[in-house]
């Protein structure tokens, strides 16, 4: 008989949102809040950001092609390796100062940033059984979005620069890993107890090559907004705080797991992304027509309530096509995703300009999460 975990070490669901929050929310959104940092600083151009951010959507590409050959059985291990490789990428940017050597470790982030996505996942939902879980897991993602941007607010009313920003999340992300450790090795230790969610019996098939396309626009549709919203703010609205937006972002997506976790066990994967997909795409456009403190935060607001949720729709039924077939379709799917973040800022790129700024970019990622919601609606 396997001892029970110690009273001090967490809760599965609590670790793996841990990981997340390290590996996704720290590891790579961070840089959406400390990047108008940056471009003040002269530490970077508009368009080596730009670069910086596609770079780390390429490794997160690459970190999911990787985790393709992840096994549910070592998942927790791939879990403590991603946390670690994540505090060391944004430690070491805490020295660097070429945008070319800074662009590389971004690419380097997004391999661990896919590796804790898929380590985290499969460990809790495959190896821990604990699917009813999911909203907590995928929590974590706006968790460590929030946290990250206070802690970048905190770290700038003290009077830090980005590279000082930047040893504060590797320090943080270290802490909150040997936290997420013990947890996931008490739990490991012990036979998982299977517990299905409630109603995922009743829900209805999905069909597995429009839901991975669906997948792919929504990666493209969001990630403008989740790479750009600090920069319009800042140019925007100078006396404001971007940190703070950003951090609403991130409060937004936290519980907002749960309500897309109950409307997809009430309505169905089609109609609970159909609905998501198309609110989350009213928030990326509307910046275009209220270009004001109130159109920011409501569009952080509303994009961060429904882009964690879109993971939260689609993850577990790609888990119940690939349950059935027996195919690796959550790294497939991860993969996708991370096709359409790398288009995403290269698009915007391509169309911004001086007299427009990211209006064309915002509609073109609005149009694809509406295509993608009315795909999910008459295609899956």
């Amino acid at each position: 008989m396997n001892a029970a975990p110690g009273p001090s070490a967490l809760h599965p669901a609590a670790a793996a949102a841990l990981v997340m929050a390290i590996g996704m929310g720290f590891g790579r959104f961070a840089f959406t809040a400390i990047y108008p940092h940056m471009l003040d600083e002269g530490l970077l151009s508009l368009a080596e950001g730009g670069w910086a951010a596609s770079v780390n959507y390429a490794g997160y590409l690459l970190g999911a092609l990787l985790g393709m050959r992840a096994s549910a059985a070592s998942a927790h291990r791939l879990c403590l390796w991603s946390m670690l490789g994540t505090a060391f990428c944004l430690a070491i940017l805490a020295i660097v100062t070429s945008p070319l050597l800074l662009i590389f470790v971004r690419g380097i982030a997004g391999v661990f940033s896919a590796l804790a996505m898929i380590a985290a996942s499969l460990w809790l939902l495959e190896q821990r059984q604990q699917a009813h879980s999911a909203p907590l897991l995928f929590a974590g993602v706006g968790i460590g979005i929030a946290v990250s941007a206070e802690l970048l607010a905190l770290g700038t009313w003290a009077g830090l620069h980005s590279h000082g920003l930047w040893l504060l999340l590797g320090g943080a992300s270290l802490l909150a890993g040997l936290f997420a450790a013990r947890g996931l090795m008490a739990a490991s230790a012990q036979a998982p107890a299977a517990s299905a969610p409630a109603g995922a019996a009743q829900l209805p098939p999905v069909r597995a090559a429009p839901l991975v396309i669906v997948y792919g626009l929504a990666g493209f549709g969001y990630i403008i907004t989740a790479t750009y919203l600090p920069t319009l703010v800042r140019s925007a609205l100078p006396d404001l705080d971007p940190a703070h937006v950003w951090a609403v972002f991130g409060v937004g997506a936290a519980p907002s797991c749960f309500l897309w976790y109950r409307l997809h066990q009430r309505l169905g994967t089609r109609q609970a992304l159909f609905w998501n997909l198309l609110l989350q795409a009213a928030g990326v456009i509307l910046p275009v027509f209220l270009a004001s403190a109130a159109g920011y935060l409501l569009s952080a607001i509303l994009v961060g309530a429904t882009f964690t949720g879109t993971v939260t729709i689609a993850m577990p039924a790609a888990q119940r096509i690939a349950r059935l077939s027996k195919a690796r379709l959550v790294a497939s799917m991860t993969v996708v995703y991370g096709m359409g973040q790398i288009a995403g800022p290269l698009v915007a790129g391509a169309l911004y300009s001086p007299g427009h700024g990211f209006a064309l970019s915002l509609g073109a990622a609005a149009a694809a999460l509406a295509g993608a919601g009315v795909m999910s609606l008459l295609a899956l």
